[in-house]
């Protein structure tokens, strides 16, 4: 079967739900994915992982109920994501998915605490509405360690930070100007170029970070702008001996700047492809075995998604998919030690910590637990 027969068997067009409305024999979980915009070169990746998981479920069902993803294109501005997915209460369970953080605060007033919403990627930290449940890390978790790591190895101490002008890389400058600091490291430019508007002058903010003699670049640009920078950073005269390392960086978005052979180049996520546990493997082997090995890469933020769709599951047998119950439940499910709780996932609870990975051409290979 190839992908798009696969995706089909358990996505539900959104209009279409609208229409016939509510339906209790069926566990109906709005997904959330960037297919547009800056993150767009993530969502296909996303969507197989989704699929992945609601097929599994399926096998048995969930409670008796069967699973059905109704698609949410995420990768919009912030106030047609929010109005789309408000349109889906009453209609849908939950919602899962990954997307910017302009688009999750749009979301989360949007949608009121009328129904649970998991949000599987990094995130900026605070605190959320009740039914809001974080599956990733916040700045000071993902970034700290990797950041230590670098400055105590490589003896890194003048840092540059450039991201995108929207909520997390605000958050990610100011928590990591915090870490540097205290790691006896100084900030000595700190830049964000404008978000999902025109394309920035990224040769020209490379050239300024070579001017300040920045030893290290901390990245949380994302898709697109993120591809952008490291293509032209890889062609400038510092891309040998200025360390980058990113909170955003997966294998597809290495893949569309064209690799980077420079050694220089580090992310810092919760998984990567070729990281080889049992725990990765068996999923890369589940995913070839549905999509086929042409699909896209199984990266950091499919994986959040796939562990996403399954928590939901895990919370509506336990019947804790409320908006009052899904903080605490999920809470209790990551906690417990009882593989029952997780009875219809075949790899078991989302994993925690992160890993340190270096670019090798078009492949990113760990080299740390974080």
């Amino acid at each position: 079967m190839d992908s798009s027969a696969v995706v089909r068997t358990v996505v539900r067009d959104r209009l279409e739900v609208v229409v016939d409305g509510p339906d209790p024999g069926v566990l109906r979980l709005g997904l959330l994915l960037p297919l547009s915009g800056a993150l767009g070169l993530t969502g296909p990746s996303g969507l197989l992982a989704a699929s992945l998981a609601a097929t599994e479920l399926n096998v048995s069902g969930v409670a008796g109920r069967q699973v059905q993803l109704v698609l949410v294109d995420a990768g919009r501005l912030p106030h047609e994501v929010a109005r789309d997915a408000s349109g889906l209460l009453g209609l849908v369970d939950a919602f899962v998915g990954f997307h910017t953080s302009d688009v999750h605060r749009a979301l989360e007033a949007a949608l009121g605490g009328r129904v649970p919403y998991i949000f599987t990627p990094p995130h900026e930290g605070g605190s959320r509405r009740p039914g809001v449940v974080l599956l990733g890390d916040s700045p000071g978790r993902q970034l700290a360690p990797a950041v230590r790591w670098l400055v105590e190895r490589r003896r890194l101490r003048r840092w540059a930070l450039v991201g995108s002008d929207y909520i997390w890389p605000r958050a990610v400058h100011r928590v990591a100007a915090g870490i540097v600091r205290s790691l006896g490291a100084e900030v000595v430019a700190a830049r964000l170029v404008p978000f999902q508007g025109p394309a920035f002058d990224a040769e020209e903010i490379v050239a300024a970070l070579d001017r300040v003699r920045a030893d290290a670049v901390l990245l949380s640009l994302v898709g697109r702008d993120l591809v952008l920078f490291n293509r032209a950073f890889t062609a400038s005269p510092p891309a040998g001996r200025v360390v980058r390392l990113s909170g955003s960086l997966e294998e597809n978005g290495l893949l569309a700047a064209g690799g980077d052979d420079t050694g220089e180049l580090y992310a810092a996520m919760r998984s990567f492809a070729g990281q080889g546990d049992e725990r990765r493997i068996a999923l890369a082997e589940r995913h070839r075995a549905l999509f086929g090995g042409r699909a896209p890469v199984l990266d950091a933020y499919a994986e959040g998604c796939y562990d996403g769709v399954h928590l939901a599951a895990a919370l509506a047998a336990a019947g804790r998919l409320t908006p009052a119950g899904a903080q605490p439940g999920t809470a209790a499910l990551l906690a417990s030690a009882d593989r029952g709780a997780w009875a219809a996932a075949p790899l078991g609870p989302p994993r925690s910590g992160g890993f340190l990975a270096r670019a090798d051409g078009l492949d990113l290979t760990v080299i740390a637990p974080l």
